[in-house]
């Protein structure tokens, strides 16, 4: 039988690929974008003590209550937005679930949604899936910030949405108050909505605060915003994420969630919402705790031939191989594993057209001391 894809663009995931080489080649892999050590010890007891206490059933459609109102006080708390936990924040299947919805609520065929390159890749194929166009315009090839001129030219009747991310993956750049004063300018007057993807809210250096939408109460009133609590507490496998948005966006989100997963796992919800309240420390001493990982990777690099960039948020290092190798990025990714014992991401995986010569490779800093020492050992010989 004979089926035409739906994708025909999508194959295997390059952090698939890459993982599966640095595995076969006992590499040590510094690709793919999870922590190797656990959240809170009070997490996992609380998730245990969930379950043992027979809380296994079904959530409620949108989240556990407990979560959506500590979702509701930290809102509140760290950008100044009071939201409704009944109405306006619903707990999903992670933040690529949201994400999907939030796209599947309000675009329809035909619809254009500007995307801005390089970027994460669940974003096309849920646009393409609901009908949609995915519209690429590329960031700064500098230092990856939004040329927003580049954004408003893109602009066209059959616009629909914009999706931004920040602090940025792969890049690690993050958003300033004035991008969202540029964002609300070209959004103004319009029917287009924005999704911000805030999964890395809680990983922001230097000091800086995180420049979420819902600080901003024009893009707020048009906004799905998405977080993960996979990131923000180690424990990406539990697949916990949400999405903020106003009351009628919210509707319409739900509408769909509930006919792609309804729920999601309770006991991780519960011991969320506890951990939460006991323990807001965590995400408060979050900036410090992967700031000190990016300086100790940073150092450990000092003497290689890689060019390290900067990086504003989330745990990702981007670098420039130009010194080292004239292969496209996939091959020197794939001849890094296989010489150094070393798994990158190549950057061209979240382009739809890479900058003719561009040699970048993303490493991840959310490792143990051991796994950075030893890789970084591994890069300095090349």
């Amino acid at each position: 039988m004979q089926i035409e894809t739906k994708l025909p663009k999508v194959g295997t995931t390059i952090f698939t690929v890459m993982s599966q080489l640095a595995a076969t080649h006992d590499a040590v892999n510094l690709g793919q974008g999870f922590p190797d050590f656990d959240g809170p010890q009070e997490l996992r007891d609380g998730l245990t003590a969930a379950m043992s206490a027979g809380r296994n059933q079904y959530a409620p459609m949108s989240g556990w209550p407990a979560l959506r109102q500590q979702i509701a006080l930290k809102t509140k708390a760290l950008y100044g937005r009071a939201v409704d936990a009944d109405t306006e924040v619903t707990v999903t299947s992670g933040a690529t679930e949201a994400l999907f919805a939030a796209i599947a609520a309000v675009v329809r065929t035909g619809d254009e949604v500007i995307v801005l390159d390089p970027c994460y890749d669940s974003y096309e194929p849920a646009i393409e899936l609901n009908g949609g166009v995915a519209v690429h315009v590329p960031l700064d090839g500098s230092d990856f910030s939004v040329d927003w001129q580049r954004v408003r030219d893109a602009l066209t009747p059959r616009t629909r949405m914009i999706v931004v991310n920040t602090p940025h993956n792969p890049c690690g750049s993050v958003f300033s108050a004035a991008d969202l004063d540029e964002l609300a300018a070209l959004t103004r007057d319009t029917g287009i909505f924005v999704l911000s993807d805030e999964v890395y809210e809680h990983i922001v250096f230097d000091g800086a605060l995180h420049q979420s939408v819902l600080r901003h109460n024009e893009l707020a009133a048009r906004s799905f915003v998405v977080s993960s609590f996979g990131k923000t507490f180690h424990c990406t496998g539990w697949k916990i994420g949400y999405c903020v948005a106003p009351q009628a966006l919210s509707a319409e989100f739900r509408k769909v969630h509930q006919y792609l997963t309804f729920c999601t796992f309770t006991p991780a919800q519960i011991a969320l919402a506890e951990v939460l309240e006991r323990l807001p420390q965590h995400y408060l001493e979050l900036p410090a705790f992967y700031q000190a990982r990016r300086e100790f990777f940073r150092g450990l690099m000092e003497g290689s031939r890689f060019r390290l960039l900067p990086v504003g948020g989330a745990y990702f290092q981007v670098a420039d191989y130009s010194a080292i190798s004239e292969k496209d990025d996939l091959a020197f990714c794939e001849w890094m594993v296989t010489t150094a014992g070393v798994a990158a991401i190549p950057l061209s995986s979240f382009y739809e057209t890479p900058p003719s010569g561009q040699r970048l490779v993303r490493f991840c800093f959310a490792k143990s001391d051991d796994v950075l020492r030893a890789g970084a050992e591994r890069l300095r010989v090349l």
